[in-house]
């Protein structure tokens, strides 16, 4: 169980936020806040569990405060935390609010044999609307404060310096094992067999799980390799060492996922320009979508790739039959409840009819929303998701060469690859919805600027047209 230095760290770090903000430019404090709370918090159970409240954790914890800090220092200021795009909206709206039709969807309690759980009540609809408030905050948070492009080199830049801090733990934990989490907040997040690989260690530090960790080292390399590209004078030979330093962190990390990213992404930012960049983000993030719905319309050669598996690593390929079970069996439960889901309290999973005990494994994070929050909570997720990868391609496309940042296609990317990796697992953190609000944000700002200019152009036609 977490000792009170979790639970200490969790409660001071609204005074963190405040300091960051009272120091920094409130992008760089939004930013930072954020990320550094992500890294270093401890993750779940060490949670504020309050009356009519969602658990309040590392990834909400962090958002209140920096939402109440700007809204107190700023107010009105910047324009509003709403999306501008009626698709924006809708799909926020739905976001936040669909849990409460879920609610009412699932009112009566459901039975496993000798097992139950209890049905939802309005306290469960409060809960449930303010988590996904509280879970979306980031989004609205950098949709506002950080739309601009010199925001988007602030992220990679925290993104660089956080994978080279954070880098130095990983090491730790690679000789010693995954240990800094029981040492600092008294418990093990996570089963510790998952963390040895290939005859080592696979760090974890303070995040939920290896994977997790070696995902964020992953960013922290392709933003290196990004502002690489970018910077021209003599401070590029550091960003050299830190993209080829971070690349063997991400080698030495033990995943094969993290890994086969950084390979994919890395010559994408270096040689491939923004349009192209952006274009191929679009592509990636649209093909991540493909699999859910094919595997909802039954499409999915699941033999056929298990046969392709095995022939690689029969490992590898008894780990993905244990997945595709999983997911048929969690498909054929959420079947019963397609539009609004089965709610909380683990009402999408199958119970032991005895022991109570979970038998269902969710892993990816498409299955887990279309289990608890059903097809309507999937679009609305993951349609805010891939929506600032669709403006930004429609401005990129729109605009004169040279006008977007060049920095806006690396960012676009990692989102992409980050929409990816959550059909295996479930890695949508803060910083997922701070790079999404970010590129909302400066997509609504290029459109703004380009109905800008072609009025003024129709008018200065006219005028001509008039003389």
């Amino acid at each position: 169980m977490p000792n009170p230095i979790a639970f200490l760290a969790l409660a001071i770090w609204p005074i963190v936020i405040v300091a960051l903000f009272g120091r920094l430019r409130a992008d760089r404090a939004l930013i930072w806040g954020l990320m550094l709370g992500y890294l270093f918090l401890p993750e779940s159970p060490a949670v504020f569990d309050l009356p009519l409240m969602p658990p309040l954790n590392k990834h909400n914890i962090p958002a209140l405060a920096a939402f109440m800090v700007t809204l107190w220092k700023f107010g009105d200021q910047g324009g509003s935390y709403l999306p501008q795009s009626l698709a924006g909206r809708v799909l926020l709206a739905t976001f936040i609010l669909s849990p409460a039709l879920t609610v009412l969807n699932n009112e009566e309690p459901v039975f496993y044999g000798q097992v139950g759980l209890p049905g939802l009540t309005i306290k469960d609809a409060v809960a449930l609307v303010l988590g996904q408030f509280l879970l979306v905050l980031p989004f609205l948070l950098a949709r506002k404060h950080l739309a601009s492009g010199g925001a988007q080199r602030e992220i990679l830049f925290a993104l660089m310096v956080g994978g080279l801090v954070y880098s130095l733990l990983m090491l730790i934990e690679m000789r010693l094992s995954p240990q800094l989490n029981l040492w600092v907040y008294g418990y093990y997040q996570h089963l510790f067999g998952q963390s040895i690989r290939g005859g080592g260690y696979r760090p974890v530090v303070f995040l939920y799980h290896g994977l997790w960790t070696a995902f964020f080292a992953m960013t922290a390399l392709v933003s290196a390799w990004a502002l690489w590209r970018e910077r021209l004078d003599d401070g590029r030979f550091k960003l050299l060492l830190a993209g080829l330093y971070l690349g063997a962190i991400v080698v030495l990390s033990n995943s094969l996922g993290a890994l086969l990213f950084a390979v994919l992404l890395v010559p994408m930012v270096i040689f491939l320009g923004t349009r192209m960049q952006v274009r191929i983000a679009m592509v990636i993030g649209l093909l991540a979508l493909a699999y859910p719905v094919l595997k909802g319309a039954d499409l999915v050669p699941e033999q056929r790739l298990l046969n392709q598996a095995a022939s690689i690593d029969p490992q590898r390929a008894a780990s993905l039959e244990f997945r595709f079970d999983n997911e048929n069996t969690l498909l054929e439960r959420a079947y019963l409840k397609p539009v609004f889901g089965w709610g909380s309290w683990g009402r999408n999973h199958i119970l032991d009819p005895v022991s109570g005990n979970i038998l269902t494994v969710t892993d990816g994070r498409w299955i887990i929303v279309i289990g608890v929050y059903g097809w309507v909570g999937f679009v609305a997720e993951f349609g805010l998701l891939i929506l600032p990868l669709l403006l930004i391609g429609r401005e990129v496309m729109a605009s004169e060469r040279g006008r977007v940042s060049p920095l806006v296609g690396p960012l676009c990317l990692m989102l992409a690859i980050n929409v990816t990796d959550m059909i295996p697992n479930a890695t949508l953190t803060p910083l997922t919805w701070l790079i999404v609000g970010a590129l909302t944000g400066y997509a609504e700002k290029l459109r703004a600027e380009r109905l800008r200019l072609r009025s003024a152009r129709l008018e200065g036609l006219q005028w001509k047209s008039i003389m």
